[in-house]
């Protein structure tokens, strides 16, 4: 079993934390909320102070919002890199231009850590149970050294290349996908209101129909039973089409329906949802066509 130490214990570190708990690890939680390591420790996490046992890690797994975060963690004045042994492994999460992760790996090379391109993809419940799809790309020493680590949080991981970039390349494709479906669903459901279809008839017909998706199906029960809690808030698409259009713009590629899906969740944070999940996005047409959604009951 590794000496694992999860960064970032948000609704899918916590979940990975988790799953790497229960496949038999020894696991660090950390993160800036100290009820939320309280909580992992109480689960069974370690208790001594990660700094106390870092020579003992061997694997990192970091899963905080943004390259910001990503390298702060790895680099800042405080960073985690320089502590770890050398042959230990970075397993980044976060979704991030593929530049930034070739220059993560560059740097961890300095300090002799591997560095794993690993962007995921399935949600906190799948996060939880261990059954994410990772887009990875690294070395094969990397992949070998996190492989413990990967079977524990991951149903299936796409290996797509032996240095970094290539799993933050497919995750911005994946990001436009999910994106623009989340809008659209949000469009659609809220279009059928206009039309005289509850969203709860709209979730019984299209889900059986050729107009459905995975975010769809996941997404709009949350509109149905007016609850906005968020799984993945509204917050996290700024960002992540935002990165997908920066690709874009690099690669003189023009993509005017994540540009439109983009817009319209910006238009939602403008509105003070950006907390709420990512399924709020249907406030946006229902605000601007003066529909009502369902209440929370």
């Amino acid at each position: 079993m590794n000496n694992i130490a999860v960064i970032g214990l948000g609704s899918m570190g916590y979940g990975i934390a988790s799953s790497c708990l229960h496949s038999g690890h020894s696991v660090w939680g950390v993160d800036t909320n100290n009820k939320l390591m309280t909580k992992f420790c109480d689960l069974g996490g370690q208790k001594s102070h990660l700094d106390d046992s870092i020579l003992d890690i061997d694997v990192v797994v970091v899963v905080v919002l943004n390259s910001i975060q990503t390298e702060s963690v790895l680099f800042n004045d405080s960073g985690i890199v320089k502590k770890l042994k050398p042959g230990s492994v970075v397993i980044s999460c976060a979704t991030v231009a593929p530049n930034f992760a070739k220059e993560m790996e560059l740097r961890c090379e300095e300090f002799g850590v591997l560095y794993l391109d690993a962007p995921i993809s399935g949600g906190s419940l799948k996060a939880a149970n261990g059954q994410l799809s990772i887009m990875a790309s690294g070395s094969k020493e990397a992949f070998r050294c996190a492989q413990k680590t990967l079977n524990s949080i991951s149903e299936t991981v796409f290996e797509l290349g032996n240095e970094a970039g290539a799993g933050s390349a497919m995750k911005a494709v994946n990001q436009l996908l999910a994106g623009v479906h989340i809008s659209v669903m949000a469009e659609a459901l809220t279009f059928g209101i206009s039309q005289g279809v509850t969203p709860a008839k709209f979730i019984e017909v299209i889900s059986k129909c050729a107009g459905t998706s995975w975010m769809l199906e996941n997404r709009a029960p949350h509109i149905v039973d007016g609850d906005y809690t968020p799984h993945s808030s509204v917050n996290i698409w700024p960002k992540d089409l935002g990165i997908v259009l920066d690709v874009a713009k690099n690669a003189k590629f023009d993509a005017p329906i994540a540009s439109a899906a983009l817009k319209q969740f910006k238009t939602a944070v403008d509105m003070g949802l950006g907390l709420e999940d990512d399924a709020a996005v249907a406030k946006v047409y229902a605000k601007s066509a003066n529909l009502s959604l369902p209440k929370k009951l």
